[in-house]
């Protein structure tokens, strides 16, 4: 029964107002090494057998603050856990992107989208689920694991875990330093924690309606981040 452990990097300058995708050099804010700090301390008192990574420098730098302090553990990577490839959409406001005829069907028909000079989420979901199950091979029915990767990313595995056609990928939310646990069985996945971020619930609370407006990240209340967004805290 080999346990993955799905973190969402913390936050960066760019993570809400901007998506990021495959933007080289960006780095955890301020807030976001805190956060992965506190992510780390969390996780302290459970044994990893490997801690793996997206290769984009805000995975790397949130796993290496897990991998700290833990003796004979090396951060690994794996490009199938990086940011789905947006193309055109990279580096784009989400306020532009949501005037753009493709908004919709990313947040009603994912399995249908494939990003201009990027890649369709389809093959994200593939690519992220193959890599899953190579390491779940590779560790054993007792292995436990933690995986950095990115909002979409991680969606789309929670997804295939409770069996969900990609379509419905968008009703779920990864924030940022956020933990999601995952027991693979040999009959079927169980999600044992979903988007856990500790003990806050002033999340929970939804945000004045005035913050919808003029698009952002959730312009009308309805619509999911593409790219996973700042996170409900």
């Amino acid at each position: 029964m080999t346990t993955l452990l799905l973190a969402r990097h913390g936050l960066t300058e760019l993570t809400g107002p901007v998506l990021a995708g495959w933007t080289p050099g960006v780095h955890l804010s301020e807030a976001g090494a805190a956060q992965a700090k506190a992510l780390g301390e969390r996780l302290a008192g459970l044994d990893l057998d490997a801690i793996v990574s997206s290769p984009l420098e805000r995975c790397q730098e949130t796993a290496q603050a897990v991998a700290a302090g833990r003796a004979g553990i090396r951060v690994e990577t794996d490009e199938r856990f990086g940011e789905c490839r947006y193309g055109e959409w990279t580096g784009r406001p989400l306020k532009e992107l949501a005037a753009d005829p493709l908004w919709p069907v990313v947040q009603s028909h994912p399995s249908a989208v494939t990003f201009p000079g990027g890649e369709s989420l389809t093959a994200v979901q593939h690519r992220a689920i193959t890599a899953v199950r190579e390491w779940n091979a590779r560790l054993g029915a007792e292995g436990v694991y933690l995986v950095c990767s990115h909002g979409d990313v991680i969606k789309a595995i929670v997804a295939d875990a409770l069996g969900l056609h990609l379509d419905q990928f968008q009703r779920i939310i990864a924030d940022p330093a956020s933990v999601t646990a995952i027991r693979y069985t040999p009959l079927r996945p169980f999600v044992l924690r979903l988007n856990d971020i500790g003990g806050d619930v002033a999340g929970l609370r939804p945000p004045p309606a005035a913050e919808h407006k003029d698009g952002g990240e959730n312009p009308t209340g309805s619509d999911a981040a593409v790219g996973g967004g700042a996170g409900s805290t």
